[in-house]
C-alpha cells in the first residue's frame, strides 16, 4: 500500500522549520569586522573629528608656539567647538607610517634609488618604542612586505628585499588597501607615504577613491614622486620640477588629505623632502572637534581653517573635508 501525503506530513513541517531558522540564524547574525580590524576596534559612527594641521610662514618655514584660541575650525562654513589642542610633539600621539613603494614596469632603473628613498625616510621619522612603520610595494600586485614595527633590521630587510617588478600599476587600490585595512584600526596618527613615478594603470578605484578613504580614516599622504629621471628634457627647467597630468594627480592626492607632494631628480634633493616631511609630522597642531552637524547623510563636509590674528601672514594645510556617513575608525 503506497503511503498517503499525511504520513510525510511531519517530516514536510519539520524540514520546512528547519529551513526557517537557518534563515532567521543568518538575518541575525552581526556583520563581521571589517577587514583588517582588530578586537580593539568598535564598529561606531564617527563623533569627533581629528585634524593635524601645518602651519607655514611667508617663507615656508613651519610656525610654532601657536594657541588652541588663535585657530578657527569651520565645517561647511559653521565655525566648529574645538575640544582638544595639542603642540606638543612629546605628548602627541605615536605615528602609524604606511609606506608604499612602486614597483611597476615604469620605474625600471629606480628601484635602488627608491629603496634608498624608503629606507632614508624611514630612518628619519621613527622614534624608537613610540613609532611604527609598515612597508608594501605595489605594481599590478598590492603586497605588504612588513607590517607595523618599529624595528629598523626588519623594515631594511623588508625594502632590500625587493628584486622583481610586476606588471602593471595599482596605485589607488594600494592607497585604498592600507588606509581600508591598516590605519584605519591603530590607535595613533595616521600617515601613508608613496614612492611613485605617479602613474596609475591598473586600479579598480580612482584617485577620487583613494582621497575619500584617506579622508574618513583620518590619514595624511605625502607623495614623492621619482619620475624626475634625474635629468631634465626640458630646456631651462630643474629635473622633477616638470609638471604634468601625474605630478597634478599626486598633489591633489595629498593637498586634499592635508600632506604635500615633492618632486625630485636626486638623492640630496630627496634627503631634504624627508628631512622636512619628518620636522613637519613633529610640528604639527593636532585638533579634535564634534562636528556642530552629526548626521551621517553621505554628503561632503568641506573643513577650513583660519587663524583669528595672524591669518594674513601664515598659511594653514589640513585635509579640505570629509563624507560624512558611519565609519569604523580607531579613536
Amino acid at each position: 500500500m503506497r503511503p498517503s501525503f499525511f504520513h510525510f506530513l511531519p517530516r514536510v513541517l519539520l524540514l520546512i522549520l528547519a529551513v526557517v531558522g537557518v534563515n532567521q540564524a543568518q538575518q541575525a547574525r552581526p556583520s563581521p569586522t571589517p577587514t583588517g580590524q582588530d578586537s580593539g576596534t568598535i564598529e561606531i559612527a564617527i563623533r569627533r573629528v581629528r585634524l593635524p594641521i601645518t602651519v607655514l610662514d611667508k617663507k615656508g618655514q613651519l610656525v610654532s608656539g601657536l594657541t588652541k584660541n588663535e585657530f578657527i575650525v569651520l565645517e561647511d562654513k559653521v565655525p566648529q567647538e574645538i575640544e582638544t589642542f595639542s603642540d606638543d610633539s612629546s605628548e602627541a600621539l605615536p605615528l602609524y607610517v604606511a609606506v608604499l613603494m612602486d614597483t611597476s614596469p615604469s620605474t625600471l632603473g629606480r628601484l635602488k634609488f627608491q629603496q634608498e628613498s624608503a629606507m632614508n625616510f624611514i630612518h628619519t621619522v621613527v622614534r624608537p618604542r613610540r613609532d611604527r612603520v609598515l612597508f608594501a610595494t605595489f605594481d599590478h600586485d598590492v603586497k605588504l612586505r612588513q607590517d607595523f614595527t618599529d624595528k629598523i633590521d626588519l623594515l631594511d630587510r623588508a625594502v632590500n628585499g625587493v628584486k622583481n617588478l610586476g606588471d602593471k600599476t595599482a596605485l589607488y587600490d594600494a592607497i585604498w588597501q592600507f588606509c581600508d585595512e591598516k590605519l584605519r584600526s591603530v590607535a595613533g596618527r595616521r600617515v601613508l607615504v608613496v614612492i611613485t613615478d605617479g602613474e596609475d594603470t591598473y586600479s579598480r578605484s580612482d584617485i577620487r577613491d583613494a582621497i575619500d578613504i584617506a579622508q574618513r580614516t583620518e590619514t595624511t599622504i605625502f607623495a614623492i614622486s621619482t619620475k624626475g629621471g634625474f635629468i631634465s628634457t626640458v630646456p631651462g627647467v630643474e629635473a622633477g620640477q616638470v609638471k604634468d597630468a601625474k605630478d597634478r594627480a599626486l598633489t591633489t592626492l595629498a593637498e586634499e588629505t592635508g600632506g604635500m607632494a615633492f618632486f625630485s631628480g636626486d638623492m640630496l634633493t630627496l634627503e631634504r623632502s624627508f628631512t622636512r616631511i619628518a620636522k613637519e609630522l613633529r610640528a604639527q597642531y593636532l585638533v579634535t572637534y564634534r562636528p556642530a552637524n552629526d548626521r551621517y547623510d553621505g554628503s561632503f563636509r568641506k573643513i577650513e581653517v583660519k587663524l583669528a590674528e595672524r591669518g594674513k601672514d601664515l598659511k594653514v594645510r589640513t585635509k579640505h573635508g570629509y563624507k560624512a556617513i558611519a565609519d569604523s575608525v580607531r579613536p
